[in-house]
């Protein structure tokens, strides 16, 4: 018998069945009015079924297992009791893996639970964090060599049919306070010089030289004033057409609001240019925006760029500039972007996520999501779709 005296016991006790008010209360009130004092307590509901765990310390002589049997006979709720050690299990760090997909197959579980187990890990805890428009999953697993696991879920992911996050449990998902995402195919699903490359006739070359930017074939820099080069002549006017042409990538207004409502801050950081970015930045409530101002001379494009390009390197300096200006640290801060001018970006934030990416992004990110809903991020952020909803917002 485990006691600190003769008679006292720590038990473990569960009690599952039909879910209606005033159960929890109930057993509460029988452990309480006996003397027992509770020691650990989780409850879960799964389709109006609940399962509450808890750990009690019974004091001496005193026959709590009999009255929460009457209990559970009286409520038809099945009461299970087992005698365990008074010094609680350790519980070694958890690693969170997300699921997230457009459907998740129990293979898929399986295959992610047999690579935790591979490793030394043990899932401690499923939740079901959205049903739509994706499926999300948040997994929580303790005792797996992390960098092991990590690499190994991701290089499986790509196989499965769902993508995978994982971070380390605490401050390192709920510690994230800053996002700061891309602009082009991200937070729009447009690339902003092209919209204006179709109104000066070079719409085609310079969407070519655009796909092959971002893929990493060619220099950002020498890319970006090579097309910029071909607005030359082009009148002011046709910024704000090609800005009344920007559409948002699905989700992206509900996952800013959303951020906002939660504390979060924001910033976009863009290849692309201020005229259109800032008033992007307005209209969405974003914090901070970042790009790249064309130079205009008597309402006509010069062809020209003013001041340092916001390209790879700017991108990086801009998370530590950033953080900095925020007073948290780079640990804080999740990137998101999809061209390989974003990959220095990713790889300085805490965390970087490859949102619909180019190969040579989704290579090197931390995580990837492959889901058109800009909003599906805050599933990895550990957000659950009954809170989106709640603040009114999805």
């Amino acid at each position: 018998m485990n006691s600190s005296t003769s008679s006292e016991q720590t038990i473990l006790v569960t009690v599952n069945g039909d879910d209606r008010p005033g159960i929890t209360a109930g057993v509460m009130d029988v452990i309480g009015s006996s003397g027992a004092t509770i020691e650990d307590v989780e409850q879960i509901v799964v389709r109006a079924k609940l399962h509450l765990s808890m750990v009690v310390r019974v004091p001496p002589r005193r026959d709590l297992i009999k009255e929460l049997l009457l209990f559970g006979w009286q409520q038809k709720m099945q009461v299970d009791f087992e005698i365990v050690n008074e010094t609680p299990t350790p519980r070694p760090p958890g690693l969170v893996v997300t699921l997230v997909g457009t459907e998740i197959h129990p293979l898929e579980f399986a295959a992610v639970a047999s690579m935790c187990a591979r490793v030394g890990g043990n899932i401690d805890r499923i939740t079901r964090l959205a049903r739509y428009p994706v499926m999300a999953y948040e997994l929580v697993v303790r005792g797996a060599r992390s960098d092991e696991l990590r690499r190994n879920l991701l290089l499986a992911g790509r196989d499965l049919r769902c993508d995978l996050a994982v971070v380390h449990e605490g401050l390192a998902q709920r510690g994230a306070r800053l996002i700061v995402m891309d602009v082009d195919s991200t937070l729009i699903q447009n690339e902003m010089i092209d919209l204006l490359a179709e109104n000066a006739g070079y719409a085609s070359e310079v969407a070519e030289v655009t796909e092959r930017a971002m893929a990493g074939e060619l220099d950002f820099e020498a890319s970006l004033v090579e097309r910029v080069a071909l607005l030359k002549g082009l009148p002011e006017s046709a910024i704000a057409d090609a800005r009344s042409r920007i559409k948002l990538t699905p989700g992206a207004r509900t996952f800013v609001q959303t951020l906002n409502v939660l504390g979060y801050r924001t910033a976009i950081v863009s290849g692309g240019f201020t005229s259109i970015t800032e008033s992007l930045a307005r209209d969405l409530g974003i914090d901070h925006a970042y790009a790249n101002t064309l130079e205009v001379v008597d309402g006509t494009l010069t062809g020209r760029v003013i001041g340092d390009i916001v390209d790879r390197e700017r991108k990086a300096e801009l998370i530590k500039e950033l953080a900095q200006i925020e007073g948290i640290s780079v640990e804080q801060v999740v990137a998101v972007g999809d061209g390989a001018n974003d990959l220095a970006m990713l790889e300085a934030a805490g965390l970087g996520i490859a949102f619909n990416a180019k190969p040579v992004v989704q290579d090197a990110a931390d995580t990837t999501i492959n889901v058109p809903y800009l909003d599906a991020i805050l599933f990895m952020l550990g957000v659950r779709r009954d809170h989106i909803e709640a603040a009114g917002l999805g």
